[in-house]
């Protein structure tokens, strides 16, 4: 999170020219071409510096052929090199003049499932890639519904590898409908199918000729051009407090008194002059002023990183949330909640666990599980005895304390959670909260009127 430098607060910068960033994870099967398909987007849209294209052509992995390996872009471990697999998720960032873009090389092993959550939790888009010889198989499944349970807002379904079955419009046309058979029961609205061949670079970046049949816009055309803007969540102002901002500065005397409130917009709009309510503890009060990096601003809006100064000295520290009055969060200890578990100890009931909740911490006892998902049918499993590694189930949580928070579908940022082992401090699962239905409301005190 960007905070306020002291001089920033009294010293207005030049305004900086705002570029869209795409965040985008890639998944899939092991052996799809995941790694192949990024190194083939750094590499034809020009994105790589001199010496990583000098390392790549001296390294010892280049094919009898004389062909670059691609995935070493991605896979950086010596283990991923040797099998040829990924199994860390691996980051790489590249821009073209419409748009910047942050890509997640996740691993598509079955018991790696959890890394790939992981990397596709903040993303906007993500890419499924299919091997045109395979089709659709159970990671093809697995991995789409993370992408629906997550709430990823846009899905590219790349069929990969189409050189090898002759660039057959049957085919890309019989995966699609392997797709669309079990798509309906996936919260996915926006799904787009793109044949391609990543090792070779057609339709990556530039259109193949070997596909005449297909009409639509390579995979690089797509990313510059798929619509973001509307993925944040810009209805109920959530600002989850991260920091308390008192610039220490005896050289300036205008920031002696200021008292900022830092953390990154998780939804809506402030604006100065705005009535907001502090949480938990239930105070009304009034943005006095907004600051960001670049200086003094009347309004901001998710996702900006921002310092709010109030009107009234409240009681506000880190785990505290700002809130917009007219769409107050819910308020619950009783929590309903899908997780992915990631610890090879089975989760099971009773268990308690540190539950991490934007910037506040809380403990929490696992209460019931209700279901488990079961991948070959995308049908739940009623009443597990426990959920393995890398499962994906249901949940009930009970909170030493309210939560206030909006349900996931509402707000992907104030709808997750984290469980933390206590006593190892291990992450052993990531959670998506489902709309309250119990509501803890807080003792409302107004200084704004």
């Amino acid at each position: 999170m960007s905070v306020v430098a002291s001089s920033s607060l009294s010293t207005p910068r030049a305004p900086v020219p705002v570029v869209d960033i795409l965040r985008l994870n890639t998944c899939g099967s092991v052996d799809d071409g995941k790694s192949t398909l990024i190194g083939r987007l750094l590499y034809d849209s020009k994105s790589l510096m001199e010496d990583q294209i000098e390392a790549l052509e001296r390294s010892a992995d280049i094919t009898g052929g004389g062909q670059i390996n691609l995935a070493n872009l991605t896979d950086g471990l010596r283990a991923e090199r040797e099998q040829g697999i990924t199994i860390d998720v691996a980051y790489r960032y590249f821009a073209t003049p419409r748009r910047k873009f942050i890509i997640a090389d996740t691993p598509g092993h079955v018991q790696y499932t959890r890394n790939m959550v992981t990397g596709a939790s903040t993303a906007n888009l993500s890419i499924v890639l299919v091997d045109a010889r395979l089709g659709v198989i159970e990671q093809s499944r697995r991995h789409t519904a993370i992408a629906s349970l997550l709430r990823i807002p846009h899905l590219v379904v790349a069929v990969n590898k189409m050189d090898l079955v002759d660039w057959s419009e049957a085919r890309f046309n019989e995966i699609r409908a392997q797709f669309e058979e079990f798509l309906p029961r996936l919260d996915i609205k926006d799904v787009k199918f793109i044949p391609l061949s990543a090792l070779n670079g057609d339709n990556v970046v530039e259109p193949s000729p070997h596909t005449p049949w297909y009409v639509g816009p390579t995979l690089l055309g797509h990313l510059e051009t798929v619509h973001i803007a509307s993925d944040w969540n810009l209805g109920a102002f959530r600002l989850p407090v991260q920091w308390v901002n008192r610039p220490n500065n005896p050289t300036d005397k205008t920031l002696h008194d200021f008292r900022g409130f830092s953390g990154q917009i998780a939804g809506g709009i402030v604006k100065v002059g705005q009535k907001v309510m502090a949480l938990p503890g239930g105070v009304v009060t009034t943005v006095k002023e907004i600051h960001t990096y670049d200086g003094a601003v009347p309004e901001a809006f998710c996702p900006q990183s921002v310092s709010v100064v109030l009107e009234h000295d409240v009681d506000v520290s880190r785990g505290s949330m700002l809130v917009g009055v007219d769409a107050l969060p819910g308020g619950a200890t009783e929590l309903h909640a899908k997780v992915c578990w990631m610890h090879p100890r089975a989760l099971q009931r009773g268990k308690k666990f540190f539950l991490k909740h934007t910037t506040s911490t809380v403990q929490a006892i696992v209460t019931e599980i209700e279901s488990r998902l079961d991948m070959a049918t995308l049908e739940a499993q009623p009443a597990p005895a426990d959920l393995a590694v890398n499962d994906l189930g249901e949940i009930r949580l009970r909170t030493a304390k309210p939560l206030y928070y909006d349900g996931y579908a509402t707000n992907r940022l104030t709808g997750s959670f984290i469980l933390i082992e206590q006593g190892t401090n291990a992450t052993v699962a990531a959670g998506m909260l489902l709309a309250p239905t119990e509501l803890v409301k807080p003792e409302i005190t107004d200084y704004a009127i």
